[in-house]
């Protein structure tokens, strides 16, 4: 019995007693504890129930790449590349690095969980199986890096229409690429260039959004988390649901992008902007201040007035920005 079988057969979220487990995959009770460690190891909360069995503290979904195509509006679909969902990957988006030339444009790559996902300035992204979603998309561009200011911006208010899509309505944008709820981090965003300053370039765009976050990963992630499940009173969207929401708006979202940069997405992403007119702590290889956000300009660079009135354009991603006393 595989792990990705041991999390299927136990989605629905009733307990399945180790004997029907080990019947139904044809191993032995041993191998079913074994590929239950394996999973609890990895973040999964699978519970022992007192009289044998285990089940999950609630019913999931795995993820569907054909089922989350289809769920697209059928203007999107042919502007979709792959749509594809592993098990186990290092990163989705070192994938599509690794087969970014052969790739077509907006491909999709998916996983239920990964080994090495990172974040912004080499974070780790903690990424347990059947919980959230991680995926990242290629898309490819003719203007050169120059002509991809404020892309981690625009991408954020991608995600945010997508949220809108599924009910969601109470996160909000915090520059460069974080999406909070409640001043906790419900999604990041990473992207990652390739090619020509001026000429022929890619993005290869990682999003992780937390769907439910067991206990164990509140305690490791070293900051405030929040999870869709939080937001929802405890019944997030179908995790299926909720990926085709956001491989649509980015498909969209991006070809958008391409023809209009973030113009197209500038008044969005002030609407949303949680560090305007906010007390911010500026940390940089400099040193550190403390300034008020001012929202951020044509570029997606950040806007903040120090304490003398002096307007500072911040837009390097060694930079930290914090709320004041955060």
């Amino acid at each position: 019995m595989l792990a990705r079988d041991l999390l299927e057969a136990l989605a629905g979220g009733d307990a399945v007693s180790g004997a029907s487990l080990a019947r139904q995959a044809g191993v032995t009770r041993a191998a079913v504890w074994k590929q239950i460690e394996a999973l609890r190891l990895k973040g999964v909360p699978v519970e022992a129930k007192v009289g044998g069995g285990y089940r999950l503290p609630w019913a999931t979904q795995l993820l569907d790449g054909p089922a989350i195509r289809a769920a697209c509006p059928v203007a999107v679909q042919p502007h979709i590349g792959m749509v594809e969902v592993h098990w186990e990957i290092d990163s989705t988006s070192s994938e599509l690095a690794r087969r970014n030339p052969v790739l077509d444009d907006l491909s999709f790559c998916l996983a239920e969980a990964q080994s090495a996902g990172r974040g912004r300035r080499g974070r780790t992204w903690l990424s347990p199986p059947g919980m959230n979603l991680y995926l990242s998309v290629l898309k490819r561009f003719d203007g050169g890096f120059a002509s991809l200011s404020g892309l981690s911006l625009a991408v954020g208010v991608m995600i945010l229409r997508a949220l809108d899509e599924v009910g969601i309505r109470t996160a909000g944008l915090k520059w460069p690429n974080d999406v909070l709820a409640g001043n906790a981090k419900l999604a990041g965003i990473l992207v990652e260039l390739s090619g020509e300053y001026s000429g022929p370039c890619a993005a290869i765009i990682g999003v992780g959004l937390n769907i439910r976050l067991p206990d164990s990963l509140h305690e490791r992630a070293g900051q405030a988390i929040t999870d869709l499940a939080a937001l929802t009173g405890g019944q997030p969207p179908d995790r299926n649901r909720v990926a085709a929401a956001v491989v649509c708006s980015l498909a969209e979202g991006l070809r958008s992008f391409e023809r209009y940069g973030f113009a197209a997405f500038a008044r969005e992403y002030a609407a949303n902007d949680l560090l305007q007119g906010q007390s911010l702590r500026i940390i940089d290889p400099r040193g550190e201040y403390v300034a008020t956000g001012e929202g951020v300009d044509e570029r997606g660079a950040l806007r903040v007035r120090r304490g003398d009135g002096t307007l500072v354009t911040v837009d390097s991603a060694e930079v930290s920005v914090r709320r004041s006393g955060a």
